[in-house]
């Protein structure tokens, strides 16, 4: 079964279950994977809904943290549950040991030596760790080790 399908079942155990959030929260993902494949007049494969998830989690994380700065707790702890909700639907997430190990591997395959280089380490390291690791804790691991 592949992630549309997932998604598409997961929606409908949701509406039997009456669980309005996870129903919404799935609708608003397969609103914006629908979207795409109109746009691109194709289905999408599970690849390019794994970047469609990331993005949406990403978005949700950027909106949390502005939130938690206003004191708004009565529209983060929602936006928290939307995150778990849509994390379910990403693989096992890489700790930051694993990172490092991958970034340490590809900065001696790019033979990258100093912070100049971090945009060559990181075109040739996205798509090793694509919706396995969060770009920020990517970034962060290449530039602590190219110090």
């Amino acid at each position: 079964m592949n992630l549309s399908e997932r998604l598409n079942e997961d929606m409908k155990q949701a509406m039997r279950s009456k669980d309005k959030l996870r129903l919404s929260t799935i609708r608003m993902v397969r609103a914006t994977i629908k979207n795409l494949e109109i746009d691109l007049k194709r289905t999408l494969d599970d690849n390019e809904v794994l970047d469609i998830l990331s993005r949406e989690i990403k978005q949700r994380k950027d909106a949390l943290q502005d939130f938690q700065k206003a004191g708004r707790d009565d529209l983060s702890a929602p936006l928290a549950e939307e995150i778990k909700i849509i994390a379910e639907y990403l693989p096992e997430q890489l700790s930051e040991e694993e990172i490092k190990v991958i970034v340490q591997q590809t900065i001696q395959e790019t033979g990258a030596s100093s912070k100049a280089d971090i945009g060559k380490v990181m075109s040739a390291l996205m798509p090793k760790v694509k919706g396995l690791a969060d770009g920020k804790l990517v970034n962060q691991a290449v530039q602590q080790l190219l110090q």
